[in-house]
C-alpha cells in the first residue's frame, strides 16, 4: 500500500538520521515528506528503526496509509511527481 511519511524534527542531527533511515523504505518527494509502497510488516520495521529518533516533546511524525482509491485520486503538480510504481523493461 502507498504510505506517506511526513515529519517536523527540531534537532538537525535527529532530522538527518531520520531522513537517512527513511530512504531505506521510501522515496523523498518533498524535503520532509516521503512516499513508499510498503507492506504492513515493512511499516512495522520502519517504525522500529525511526521512532527511537523522535523526541515526543519536540518533534512530529505522521504516517498515512492510503487505500487504492485514494492513490488513484492523488494530484501532483510541478517537478516532483511523487511515488510511481517502478516498471521493469527487459530487452
Amino acid at each position: 500500500m502507498l504510505v506517506i511519511i511526513s515529519y517536523d524534527i527540531v534537532d538537525d542531527k535527529r532530522r538527518t538520521i531520520l531522513s537517512k533511515k527513511l530512504l531505506d523504505f521510501a522515496k523523498r518527494v518533498q524535503y520532509s515528506v516521503f512516499e513508499g509502497d510498503l507492506s504492513n510488516e515493512q511499516i512495522k520495521t520502519m517504525q522500529n528503526k525511526i521512532l527511537p529518533h523522535i523526541n515526543k516533546k519536540e518533534d512530529s511524525l505522521r504516517i498515512y496509509k492510503l487505500c487504492q482509491s485514494c492513490v488513484e485520486s492523488i494530484q501532483s503538480y510541478g517537478v516532483k511527481k511523487g511515488w510511481v510504481e517502478d516498471d521493469v523493461i527487459v530487452i
